[in-house]
This record gives C-alpha cells, sequence and structure tokens, in this order.
C-alpha cells in the first residue's frame, strides 16, 4: 500500500541458526499490523469504538483520520460501518482477476454482526477493550479533534499526531 513502510519481516529458523550457523530450506514470513481503536466520545462522555487492523500509528492512522475524517458526520459514519481492516484501501482483490486492483481509498469493513461498534462507558474501559484487541493505539474524536493515545500498557499516554509532510 503506497505511503506505508515495509511491515513484512523475513527471517529464517533463527533458533536452529544460532546453534549451529546451519540454514533451512525454507523461510517464515511474518506480516505485522499496528492494531487500533478509532472512537468518537459522545455527549455523555462514553465513547463509541471500531477495531482497525493496519497501520494504526500515527504517522499514517493519525493523519487519515485528520485529513479525511474531519468532521462529527465523516468520523461517525466510518463508525457506523463497524470494525475494519483498514479505513483508506486504495485496493481491492479481484478473485476472477486473482489479483489486487486500485480503487478510489475507501474503507475496508469486515461486515457482520460481530462486526458492530461497541459502546464504552469509561476511558478506561476504551483503553482496556483496545489492550484486549492487542491494540497499540487508541484514537478519539472529541469536539472536533482527534487526540492518540499509546495504549500498549493499557495506560493510555497522549500520542502527538505527527504533521503530514
Amino acid at each position: 500500500m503506497e505511503g506505508r513502510p515495509d511491515t513484512t519481516h523475513e527471517r529464517q529458523n533463527s533458533k536452529r541458526h544460532r546453534q549451529t550457523g546451519a540454514r533451512l530450506s525454507h523461510k517464515f514470513y511474518f506480516i505485522m499490523a499496528t492494531r487500533s481503536r478509532i472512537g468518537i466520545q459522545l455527549e455523555d462522555d462514553s465513547i463509541l469504538s471500531v477495531y482497525h487492523h493496519w497501520d494504526g500509528y500515527p504517522a499514517w492512522l493519525g493523519q487519515i483520520l485528520q485529513t479525511h475524517y474531519n468532521t462529527k458526520e465523516k468520523v461517525a459514519d466510518l463508525i457506523d460501518g463497524g470494525n475494519m481492516s483498514s479505513c483508506w484501501s486504495d485496493n481491492v482483490y479481484d478473485y476472477e482477476k486473482q489479483e489486487y486492483v486500485k480503487r478510489d481509498p475507501q474503507p475496508e469493513y469486515y461486515g457482520g454482526d460481530d462486526e458492530t461498534p461497541q459502546l464504552h462507558k469509561t476511558m478506561t474501559e476504551y483503553f482496556e477493550c483496545s489492550n484486549d484487541c492487542w491494540g497499540e493505539y487508541a484514537y478519539i474524536f472529541n469536539k472536533g479533534e482527534w487526540f492518540c493515545y499509546n495504549t500498549s500498557d493499557n495506560l493510555g499516554a497522549l500520542v502527538d499526531i505527527p504533521e503530514e509532510e
């Protein structure tokens, strides 16, 4: 995906390699995700949120949210779609062609009854939910502004969203 750092890592069977110096005939590939949650703070201070799988770090997701989901209506529409792979995907898999094809960027929702937004009564509950889904960041849209929190330690430390270059 354009603008994403390389998140595919290759490694050989490192324990065996360290012990014997031997290389195996196969390689293991790990594709990593930076999981996050996207939420909107409601009038009663509760937070309605969804899971976001890929590229949840502030330099990508934070900038996408600030640039493309910068009104209450846009954020509400994004969250209403439910849990998603990505909120800004510019390709889709074409099963007939057996390849990915370009499209206008849009959310890539999972779909289904289990993927609906979740309501959290408190900020602590929201951070716990983010941590439970292995989330590293939690975003909250409140009073026209995005806030990003690091939830990898479950404390919810505020993190700056870098300006788009």
